[in-house]
């Protein structure tokens, strides 16, 4: 799993990303508002860790302009700000928890892993290129109205794709995302997996164009 963590002390911010590291997590950190206004709305997260006072944007700043750009990656406000009526508007503003400083780091891994179990939104909870419908609800995936059977792998893999249709995808972003810290991964795995999907997607399908494109020298991208 992925993770913004928006935090202006370094100190704090290298404790928890190690922290988190150790639990097999991806961090990048962010120490100011802007800084993470430019990853979170330009990168995929699972999760975003979300300090409100920061140097060039607020916290509540933050949170606000992603929503309002239809950003729905789980935040949780992590602060020294403890307050009741604080807690009220920064969950009012669209976080999806709040943790107060100081803080036991075990029960911030528990919550964010909480929060990384909800459902993802985004383009609802069905995801299309051209004829080709993804469900996250029911985990099916159909072309031309016939069910495709994919592995789990496969899946996460096409769902990737389909959220970021009409992207070039390099394959390090694929295995960043995809299969995050799996050690056993390999450059070439992306390539293998992509062919599974064609398998699946395209080549049955020989009357309709294929959807997955290979971009030489840049990577992959799905498209209607």
């Amino acid at each position: 799993m992925k993770i913004l963590l928006v935090e202006d002390e370094h100190r704090i911010s290298q404790a928890i990303k190690k922290g988190f590291e150790q639990e097999k997590f991806l961090v990048e950190v962010a120490y100011d508002g802007e800084t993470a206004w430019d990853l979170a709305s330009t990168n995929d997260y699972d999760a975003i860790i979300l300090d409100l006072m920061l140097p060039k944007k607020d916290g509540l700043d933050v949170c606000k302009s992603l929503r309002l750009e239809e950003i729905h990656t789980p935040i949780i406000v992590l602060t020294a700000k403890g307050d009741v009526s604080e807690k009220i508007e920064a969950l009012n503003c669209g976080a999806d928890d709040y943790l107060t400083k100081p803080f036991a780091f075990a029960e911030l891994v528990a919550r964010v892993r909480a929060l990384c179990r909800r459902p993802k939104l985004q383009q609802g909870a069905v995801l299309k290129a051209d004829d080709l419908v993804l469900d996250m609800r029911t985990f099916e995936v159909k072309r031309d109205g016939k069910l495709i059977e994919l592995s789990r792998k496969e899946f996460t893999l096409l769902e990737y794709l389909m959220r970021h249709k009409g992207q070039i995808l390099t394959k390090d972003q694929i295995l960043l995302s995809v299969w995050d810290y799996e050690s056993d991964v390999l450059l070439n795995t992306v390539e293998v997996y992509i062919g599974y999907l064609r398998n699946k997607i395209d080549k049955p399908f020989k009357t309709k164009k294929p959807l997955i494109t290979t971009v030489r020298g840049f990577g992959y991208k799905i498209e209607d």
